[in-house]
């Protein structure tokens, strides 16, 4: 994956702008004049006497350009509890959790942009990993994500500010280290103001990806009185604005990650229903990804979007990667939603005078996964293990599927098999923190 750090500004402005074709002498040599044509060579053929032009070289209009398709994947919670860890100790006392997120790598790595939601922060250098109810984990969760396929992750949660403001830069500085892009927490006023950009070479065009996100809340944790800007709050006003502005520079698609409202609850709230109802009416949002409850829950078009064409919502997509099942908590805690989004962008029409037209999510499909908590905490797509595991029965298998068929809804179809990349990995945009 290539990483660019820059502006949000300038990052769009280079992901929407041309560049000029030059040409450079090779190092060390001399520009040396165009040769002049012997009094032997052939003559350029003169104008016919009548008037009429002398041959001249053609070249056939060039045709529209295709539409550029491309893949969105998102997934629920990542929730290390301290069990967690324990599954990815290694051998020599550090932690891995790309094995645990290993059977999902040949769903999120061939998509062409993987989101994921990282629900607690890092603790900070010189102090221990901790559970609920203050959460802190450890640093190479953030390679382990990588490894997995993912392109980055939101942070704004109500756990982001377990650990303080420490935290929050520890959180953000692992996820820099591993490529990862973030959004939702920040450790600067700028970097704060700046949505996360991923841009995407398709089709002889780029397609932005701009990516917000918000919590409902931090638990009663305090927010540093002085850095107000850490922990991104839901507002909508100030969602919608950001969102506009993004587009205004140059995004294509604006994605919105939303943490609220009632945990373990699989029918939305009417705090939800408002709060992505009123993202849908502003018609400047895409797509938007619920977190925090734990549970899956339903999948919708909601009326308005962009140019009227209806907003999809996951309002909640589960956990991911936890130490809940039916054994502890709420048996839907088990499983959640990988959410597959499919983005059409219009491609350009030179011969006509016809720019690259917006790019907008066609359709989405959702695949369910859930945690082997007594095999180790690996993740599985529930369709790729119909028969169980060694510590997963066939009857779980079917009786979580169940579950997460009830909450979903019809709206939108289960996809079954992985998706296909279109071109290269995202370049992340890095959210300058200067």
């Amino acid at each position: 994956m290539a990483l660019v750090a820059a502006g949000v500004l300038v990052a769009l402005a280079a992901a929407a702008g041309a560049t000029a074709t030059t040409w450079t002498h090779p190092a060390g040599a001399a520009a040396t004049p165009a040769p002049v044509p012997a009094a032997s060579a052939s003559p350029v053929p003169a104008p016919d006497p009548a008037g009429a032009p002398g041959p001249t070289a053609s070249t056939p209009p060039r045709g529209p350009d295709p539409d550029v398709e491309l893949t969105i994947v998102a997934a629920g919670d990542v929730l290390p509890h301290l069990p967690v860890l324990s599954s990815a100790r290694t051998a020599t006392g550090g932690y891995d959790l790309a094995p645990l997120l290993a059977p999902l790598d040949g769903w999120v790595r061939p998509a062409d942009l993987a989101l994921c939601h990282v629900e607690v922060p890092v603790a900070p250098a010189g102090t221990e990993p901790s559970g609920y109810p203050l959460f802190g984990t450890v640093a190479s969760l953030a390679q382990g994500l990588r490894d997995g396929g993912w392109d980055g992750c939101s942070t704004a949660s109500n756990h982001a500010v377990d650990r303080g403001f420490a935290g929050v830069a520890a959180t953000l500085d692992a996820l820099d280290a591993a490529g990862l892009g973030h959004v939702g927490t920040a450790r600067t006023p700028a970097e704060q103001a700046q949505p996360q950009l991923y841009r995407l070479e398709r089709g002889g065009r780029s397609v932005t990806v701009a990516h917000l996100a918000a919590t409902y809340g931090t638990n009663g944790m305090p927010v540093d009185a002085d850095k107000p800007w850490s922990v991104d709050r839901i507002d909508v006003p100030a969602l919608v604005a950001a969102a506009t502005a993004a587009r205004a520079a140059g995004a294509d698609l604006v994605v919105a990650s939303i943490h609220c409202c009632t945990e373990y609850r699989t029918e939305p709230t009417a705090e939800q229903v408002a709060i992505d109802q009123q993202l849908a009416d502003s018609g400047v949002v895409d797509l938007v990804l619920g977190h925090h409850a734990h549970v899956p829950q339903p999948v919708a078009l909601l009326p308005g979007g962009p140019r009227g064409e209806g907003m999809w919502v996951a309002y909640g997509l589960g956990n991911l990667l936890s130490n809940q099942d039916e054994a502890c908590c709420s048996p839907e805690t088990a499983s959640g939603l990988l959410l597959t989004a499919h983005v059409r962008a219009a491609g350009a029409d030179p011969g006509r005078g016809v720019p690259a037209g917006p790019a907008r999510v066609t359709s989405v499909e959702w695949t369910p996964v859930t945690v082997d908590r007594r095999g180790g905490h690996r993740v599985h797509a529930l369709v790729d293990v119909p028969q169980g595991t060694a510590t997963l029965s066939a009857a779980q298998v079917t009786d979580r599927t169940a579950r997460v068929v009830a909450a979903v809804g019809t709206q939108a179809p289960e996809r079954r098999v992985p998706v296909s990349p279109s071109g290269p990995p995202p370049v992340v945009v890095l959210r300058s923190a200067g």
